[in-house]
This record gives structure tokens, C-alpha cells and sequence, in this order.
């Protein structure tokens, strides 16, 4: 068996991390894989060629250095359903609550609660990707992943165009006060998922530190459209409101275009 070190210039964020897991899942040969996201690494455990992993790699466009291989004694690998059922939980978290953000940002005429639904919704979409790849087809995958990336592009650019109709003209002012509370519920949410992955026995391996910051990042976000709550109270204008809302509709894209890649 070979251990592979490789560098990946463009691995930044746990949606490449998901994006190579499910590029990598139809090769029998890897046995395991390790991510360090902040030092942009990827070690990889395989049978045959080093190359024929790379090429797969660079085929996502994030780069793929080999900065070593060797060959090392066969390993056994521990089953990761503990992981898998963690994550599940917290693909369900997300989801139900871009169903209720969803609801209450229409409600409230708030275009940072409808964006930050959409963010939960993609990362709905990147663990259910990642879990959904083991053991399908190549043919299936692609076609999941690109469904998955073009409806979370239209929902994006129609909240754009929502942002531009509003800034230009509209009169929709947000209710501030659901802003803060539905964000505060998304942020105990998030939380909690935090907390269930810090709790796992295995949150020291780089797929659960990923999933970690993943999870940190929306809390961020939540705090954000608080804020922009806020700031629409003390000013009594929405502009704070479409400013947060434009901001997450492009990390949003940005995540759905990442999807994308798999389908080629």
C-alpha cells in the first residue's frame, strides 16, 4: 500500500473537502483519506499509481501537487457509520432550518433571513452529497450534483434579482425583530450541531474538524443577519438587510458552483 501527501493550493473550505471525497469515492484502490484543510493537504492511503489519483484531483481544477509517496504496511481501517449517522443529524438540522428561515425571511420581507436559509440548504446539499456517494454509479452522481448545483444557482440568482428590485425601488422594509429572533434560533441550532461534532469520538480527524468550521462559518453568518437586524432598527432603512443578503447569496453560489464540477 502507498501513502500519498498531496498539496492542494485551492482546497480552502470543507465544500472542496466534499467535492474530493465524492470525486475519489468511485476509486477502490484508496483506502482511506485524510484532509488538512488549513495547510492545504491531502494524504491519501492506495493501491497502483500515484498519478491516476492525482489526475482525478486535478480534474476538480483545485490543483494537486505530489509532495510525496511511499509505500507502507497494509492497514485496516475502521468503519465510519458513527460518522456517518452524526452527519446525518446534522444535515437534518440544517435543512429543517432553511425551511423555517425560508418561511419567516418571506414573512418578515427579509432578503438576510431568505439568504441565510439558502446557505443552510447548501450545506444540506454538500453533506447529502457526500453521504449519497458511496456506492452509486459514477452517471448518478454527476447527475445529483448538478441538479443539486443548478437549483441552488437559481435560488441565488433570484434573490439577487429580489436584493437589485428592492435597492432600486421596492419599499419592502424588513421586521427587524423577526431577523434577530429567527437568526438567534438558526445560531442555537448551529450550535448545536457544533457541539455534536465536537463531542464525537473522532472530531480530531480532519473530515470532522472540516465539518467543524463548516458549521463555525454559519454562526458567523447568523451573527450576521442579527446584526443586520440591528442596524435596520437604528437606521430605519433596509439597506443593512439587502447588504447581508448579497454577501451570503455569493457565498452561496460560490458553493453551488463548486457542486457543479462534479457533473463534468
Amino acid at each position: 500500500m502507498k501513502q500519498t501527501v498531496f498539496k492542494v493550493p485551492k482546497m480552502d473550505c470543507p465544500s472542496e473537502e466534499s467535492m474530493i471525497r465524492m470525486k475519489l469515492s468511485d476509486y477502490s484502490a484508496i483506502k482511506k483519506l485524510a484532509f488538512d484543510i488549513p495547510n492545504r493537504m491531502l494524504t491519501v492511503w492506495h493501491e497502483g499509481k500515484a498519478e491516476e489519483v492525482q489526475q482525478a484531483i486535478l480534474s476538480l481544477n483545485f490543483g494537486g501537487e505530489i509532495v510525496s509517496s511511499v509505500e507502507v504496511e497494509e492497514q485496516v481501517f475502521a468503519q465510519e457509520d458513527g460518522q456517518s449517522k452524526l452527519l446525518w443529524s446534522v444535515l437534518i438540522i440544517n435543512f429543517v432550518f432553511f425551511l423555517v428561515e425560508m418561511t419567516f425571511g418571506w414573512f418578515s420581507q427579509s432578503m438576510g433571513l431568505i439568504s441565510d436559509s439558502l446557505d443552510m440548504l447548501a450545506d444540506s446539499f454538500v453533506y447529502g452529497i457526500s453521504l449519497f456517494a458511496v456506492g452509486k454509479s459514477v452517471a448518478l452522481k454527476k447527475k445529483v450534483a448538478k441538479t443539486a448545483g443548478v437549483f441552488q444557482i437559481v435560488l441565488a440568482l433570484v434573490g439577487f434579482i429580489e436584493v437589485l428590485r428592492r435597492f432600486f425601488g421596492a419599499e419592502e422594509y424588513p421586521d427587524f425583530k423577526w431577523m434577530i429572533g429567527i437568526s438567534f434560533l438558526a445560531l442555537l441550532a448551529n450550535w448545536y450541531c457544533l457541539v455534536l461534532l465536537q463531542k464525537s469520538k473522532n472530531n480530531n480527524e480532519a473530515h470532522m474538524q472540516a465539518s467543524m468550521i463548516f458549521t463555525s462559518n454559519d454562526i458567523v453568518i447568523n451573527i450576521g443577519v442579527m446584526l443586520a437586524g440591528v442596524l435596520v432598527y437604528f437606521t430605519h432603512t433596509m439597506y443593512p438587510d439587502l447588504i447581508i443578503g448579497a454577501i451570503v447569496f455569493l457565498i452561496v453560489l460560490k458553493g453551488a458552483f463548486n457542486i457543479l464540477k462534479l457533473s463534468k
